[in-house]
């Protein structure tokens, strides 16, 4: 759409409102909404004027101004408004420049494909990802200077097997198991209705849903899949899947978290990121080698494994990422790479014989990730790969979970918390900075956020289970 089309949409609906969203540092939807007269050809080139200093890890208040520009390729109806409010996301532009603000996310997107496409190796990266989620019916937390914790329910949750129901409120027995709610039916899984709405809502705003269930966690947790697009189309899809799912649970009652790890003792939240390189719309990554990749491919696989330790520092932002990303566990922490093992940080997916579904899933990600940083960086460790050739050696077709540990050594691991991710990152930052589409400053301002406004802040309080561990020594 231009935005010519764009005002005739906003018309044929007659809209009252509309919503201009970006993204901040982190990764939160940020908003400003304006009354439909404020909606002109004009604004898709200025830009609508906005304060930048009140947002995480951006302008200093000296340099405050910035402007909202929106893209005109994206365009939906808010489906949670009671006045039709038009929505469109935004780039946000230094105001003297016209540039790309160095900090908004998307444009580190924008600038991804671009050079993408000036390397000429491909002209196209699919991304699809797999963010799953929790829902929970009751959820209260508190950090005081005298007291902490944090209280989760949900009416699946096992624990719930010895609550005394009353008439109104019975005990139906059935709750799920700890890891045991992988694709139950009802009654087990209590919210199909619930992502048969989110699945609803979602095509309503244009996102392709492919697949919604229960997933392996007791307490709620989902999955609910989308049609992979190119990076940025992919970037946006999260950011407003995320968005439908939180405010369409609120409709039921209920409350959705892409908290990494809000349980103890089950499994957390990922989101495995499925890629491809196309090129005159033919893919790259058919061939004749291991999986039926290609050698670009192998390549691509070789600079992710490398580079892994750095990218899980914007793949896996939070504390609470490394409460997952455990040795042991479940979780793809082993750099290796595998057809169907989904024990290995690469898998290569063997669901269908077709060159155009040859593909590689990059596992360690999570949802709480900014997905315009954390796919851009992926995109350029796999370039960097193929750039420089780098073999990522055999794969590893063993469950790793089972090596003895004489095999095991050999095989290198992720990071085991944010701190040691985000000093990787500033060792092994060069591949990003190849075409500008990351700078020293960009990543520099997201180590010194994590490290201050996170970091610190969890380890100057005490933990709850230190009381139980030290309270008597």
């Amino acid at each position: 759409m231009n935005a010519k089309s764009i005002i005739a949409f906003a018309a044929e609906k007659e809209a009252k409102f509309v919503s201009v969203r970006f993204t901040d540092l982190p990764g939160s939807w940020h908003h400003l909404t304006y009354p439909i007269h404020n909606l002109t050809e004009d604004v898709f080139e200025d830009g609508f004027g906005f304060d930048g200093s009140s947002l995480r890890g951006w302008a200093a208040i000296n340099e405050s101004d910035m402007l909202l520009v929106p893209d005109p390729s994206r365009v939906w109806i808010d489906p949670f408004t009671d006045e039709t409010t038009v929505c469109l996301i935004a780039n946000v532009v230094e105001p003297i420049t016209k540039d790309g603000y160095g900090l908004d996310p998307r444009s580190v997107a924008v600038r991804a494909e671009s050079y993408l496409k000036f390397t000429g190796i491909a002209d196209t990266v699919n991304v699809g990802p797999e963010a799953e989620f929790f829902v929970f019916d009751n959820v209260s937390f508190h950090n005081a200077q005298n007291s902490a914790g944090f209280t989760i329910d949900s009416e699946e949750g096992h624990w719930n097997s010895s609550r005394s129901g009353t008439l109104e409120d019975p005990n139906l027995g059935y709750h799920i198991r700890p890891k045991e709610g992988y694709v139950p039916v009802a009654p087990l899984d209590t919210l199909i209705d619930l992502r048969n709405s989110i699945s609803n809502i979602l095509s309503e705003v244009g996102i392709d849903v492919e697949c919604h269930h229960h997933e392996v966690a007791t307490a709620g947790q989902c999955e609910i899949d989308f049609r992979y697009s190119n990076l940025l189309h992919t970037a946006d899809n999260v950011m407003l899947f995320k968005n439908i799912v939180k405010n369409t649970s609120v409709m039921y009652g209920k409350t959705a978290t892409f908290m990494p790890k809000p349980l103890y003792g089950d499994n957390g939240s990922g989101m495995h990121c499925h890629q491809s390189l196309w090129k005159d719309g033919n893919p790259l990554f058919a061939g004749d080698e291991y999986a039926g990749l290609s050698e670009l491919a192998k390549f691509y696989i070789g600079g992710l494994l490398k580079h892994a330790p750095a990218l899980v520092a914007f793949a896996a932002p939070t504390t609470n990422s490394y409460k997952r990303l455990v040795p042991g566990f479940e979780a793809p922490v082993n750099l290796a790479y595998s057809a169907r093992n989904r024990s290995a940080a690469v898998r290569i997916p063997m669901f269908s014989p077709s060159p155009k579904a040859k593909r590689l899933e990059f596992r360690p990600p999570d949802p709480s990730c900014n997905p315009y940083i954390t796919f851009a960086a992926l995109l350029m460790a796999g370039l960097d790969g193929i750039q420089n050739r780098i073999d990522p050696g055999e794969p590893l077709d063993k469950d790793i979970y089972d090596l003895p540990p004489e095999e095991l050594k050999n095989v290198p691991s992720l990071p085991g918390t944010l701190d040691e991710a985000l000093t990787e990152l500033e060792n092994d930052r060069e591949f990003l900075l190849k075409g500008d589409v990351f700078t020293d400053s960009m990543i520099d301002r997201w180590i010194a956020h994590k490290r201050e406004k996170e970091i610190t802040q969890l380890r100057l309080r005490p933990h709850p289970l230190e009381f139980l561990m030290y309270f008597d020594v």
